[in-house]
């Protein structure tokens, strides 16, 4: 999992940058998906009920690691659709390799709402996407003791 750029070299922050540059929804959805590209595959052994999303309408799978020496919190995540495994790869930016407490009190709907994505998704996307940090903040207490 450490070989993930996400969390190191792709953040929140410069996701947030990057969508600046973009004047219309069909180049930010491209960004997107290519994003959800750069995801480390996800072995098919992990894509199992317990790392299972429920709530969204594509099938998601996130695996959570917490590395206890660095106090770090490491995911991998897949979707059988493109625009979720890019969505996937927003949320991961944010949340990956992170302490537990720190996804804890990260502001996701912050972060969304300036990349004003909500509201260019399906409702049932975005429940997708908030079962998604809902998991990733389960797996945040669990390491949290």
């Amino acid at each position: 999992m450490s070989d993930s750029p996400f969390g190191s070299e792709i953040t929140a922050a410069s996701i947030l940058e990057d969508l600046e540059f973009f004047d219309d929804w069909e180049d930010r959805y491209r960004y997107i998906i290519d994003l959800g590209k750069k995801l480390p595959p996800m072995p098919d052994a992990l894509k199992t009920d317990a790392n299972f999303v429920h709530g969204c309408q594509s099938q998601v799978w996130i695996h959570a690691d917490y590395q206890a020496d660095s106090n770090t919190l490491n995911f991998l995540v897949d979707s059988d659709a493109h625009i979720v495994r890019g969505l996937a790869a927003m949320v991961m930016a944010a949340f990956n390799r992170q302490s537990p407490q720190a996804a804890l009190d990260f502001d996701v709907d912050a972060y969304f709402a300036q990349t004003q994505l909500i509201q260019h998704l399906s409702p049932t996307r975005g429940n997708g996407l908030k079962s998604m940090v809902k998991k990733i903040r389960q797996a945040a207490t669990l390491a949290l003791g």
